[in-house]
């Protein structure tokens, strides 16, 4: 699974134990995971050798910390997608910053893009936005939405 999957099931269950549980047809309801990755997160969670792997991972020392929601924010439904170098800040930085007001920050151009944060050198995302009529804005303008 991807970085806003796991992002989308953490906002949701809030723990990995209410993960394991979930079943599949609450699985099955969240938004942006389909019936074939609902399907793959259950199984995961129903093989003992993946269960097994948990539990040596937190007996040497790993810590599973819950999530908390940071869903409310200035930037509720609204998603940024982020190409080329920023000088700030890095991508995970700045998807950490739109997140924390409850933003979106998929790794692709959609329709559902709301705007692409362009850096130095932006790469093929920053084609690809200009072709969908999506909302381009530069690093400047990005920070000054913090504000």
């Amino acid at each position: 699974m991807g970085e806003e999957t796991a992002v989308d099931l953490a906002n949701h269950f809030g723990s990995l134990e209410k993960i394991k549980k979930a079943s599949l047809e609450n699985l099955n309801t969240l938004p942006n995971v389909g019936e074939v990755m609902a399907q793959s997160i259950w199984q995961w969670f129903q093989s003992e050798k993946n269960l097994k792997l948990l539990e040596a991972l937190q007996k040497n020392g790993v810590v599973i910390e819950n999530y908390i929601s940071r869903a409310a924010g200035k930037f509720k439904g609204i998603s940024f997608v982020f190409t080329g170098e920023m000088d700030s800040f890095t991508r995970d930085e700045a998807k950490e910053k739109v997140r924390s007001e409850g933003g979106e920050t998929p790794s692709s151009i959609s329709t559902q893009t709301d705007f692409v944060v362009a850096g130095h050198d932006p790469g093929s995302k920053f084609t690809k936005a200009k072709k969908k009529g999506v909302k381009i804005i530069n690093e400047n303008d990005f920070l000054k939405m913090f504000k």
